[in-house]
Formats: structure tokens, sequence, C-alpha cells
């Protein structure tokens, strides 16, 4: 059986600009990142769409966002490459600047705990993605290729149970204008092998014990005869 590539879908999310990743899950007042608080810059938790550990994700996004406040140009995928580094118990990033982003929570506050490794987005053509828990990971447009190529599929991690989507930026998310509009649907399936089921053998015929001396003794004066004619 395979599961089709998106089988079903909530609303779309609005993802501000100034959305910063580094305060998801904070309670406001919270800061981050030289100037954001919360919930002012806090990114926008996925309510249109659930969150079920071992599923994966597609994600459908258009629109733009500019860090430096001028009317964005860009694609979801962004541009160039930037170091982002840890925040509040959220583990930094290498990916491309004023891209969409995300980093899935359990129920506790990211910052009870240390930061993961960071992962590198250098490169974004991956097809299938499995981040940690507070491991801020690229979405970009959700696709290989900018605007084209194959649909990325991102798995939930063990212990989710939300997720918030943001922008990346270095520092100050606080002024960047743009928001990119998110679509959610349900991943790619694994197709589920048809089982092999043996051919059907015939049964091998058995004699019973006065069968096998009956014919034991047709055998035997058979070749008696034989003996005698030559």
């Amino acid at each position: 059986m395979l599961v089709s590539a998106v089988a079903y879908g909530g609303g779309a999310e609005v993802v501000p600009g100034s959305s910063d990743p580094y305060l998801a899950g904070m309670p406001n007042g919270s800061t981050c990142c030289s100037g954001d608080t919360a919930p002012a810059q806090s990114p926008v938790l996925v309510t249109s769409f659930a969150v079920t550990p071992g599923s994966s994700l597609t994600f459908t996004v258009t629109g733009s966002v500019d860090n430096s406040g001028l009317t964005p140009t860009l694609t979801p995928d962004g541009n160039g490459v930037i170091s982002t580094p840890s925040n509040n118990g959220i583990s930094g990033a290498t990916w491309p600047i004023n891209a969409l982003v995300g980093v899935f929570l359990d129920a506790s506050q990211p910052d009870s705990s240390a930061a993961p490794s960071a992962l590198d987005f250098t490169t974004t053509s991956f097809t299938n993605l499995s981040p940690a828990l507070k491991q801020a990971f690229f979405i970009g447009d959700g696709r290989t290729g900018t605007g084209s190529g194959s649909i990325q599929t991102f798995v939930v991690p063990a212990g989710a149970t939300r997720l918030f989507l943001g922008t990346s930026d270095g520092f100050g998310w606080f002024n960047n204008s743009g928001s990119f509009t998110v679509t959610l649907g349900a991943g790619v399936g694994v197709p589920t092998p048809t089982p092999t089921v043996p051919a059907p053998t015939a049964p091998v015929p058995t004699l019973s014990f006065p069968m096998l001396a009956v014919l034991g003794l047709a055998l035997a004066g058979a070749s008696i005869f034989l003996m005698r004619r030559s």
C-alpha cells in the first residue's frame, strides 16, 4: 500500500519575517538574539495540522522575507549562507538567510535542557530530513530545487507535540519584513511490499505396508520369471 503524497491538510499558516525560531516555546517576556522579545517576535505555532511523532510532513510555501526590512525579493529558499548560534536550548544552524525554517518541541520549555547539535544546510537538496527535538531545520519552499524538484518530506521526531515556524536570520528579527504563507500536508508513505505466497506443492503419495509387501512379491516373481526365460 502507498500513501498519497498529500493525504490531507489544514489551513494555511502565515509566518511573518519577524518570527524568531529561538523564541519557540518561551513564555511572554523572554528575550533573545539582540532585541527580540516574546510574543512580539515569537515564531508561529502550527495549529492547522496535527503533529504526530513518526509521521512525515510536506510544506507548500509562498511569499518572501527580508532581514534588513527592505521590500522582499527572494524565494522561500532564501539566499547565501549564514551560521546562527544556539539560543534558549534550541540548536544553531548553518542555512540560507531569509528562508522558512522550523523547530519541533515537546511539552517542556526548551531552555530547560542543553541545545542539540547544529545542522548544516549549506546544501538544501535533500529529499528526506529527520530533525531531533529542539534542532532548528531548514524548510525553504519544500522542494529539492528552488521552485522545482521533488517534494521534500520531514519526519516528526519522537516526543514532539509542537511545531513552530520562523525565518532564518543571524540576530535581531524584529526589523524583518515580509511573510510566508505555508500549507502543510502528509508526507509520502513507504510502500509495503506484497508478501510472496509459495506455490502449492502436490502431496507425495505413500503406500501402506501391506501394499509394499504385495509390490515386493510381484517384483520378486517378475525377476524369477525373467531369469528362467534367459
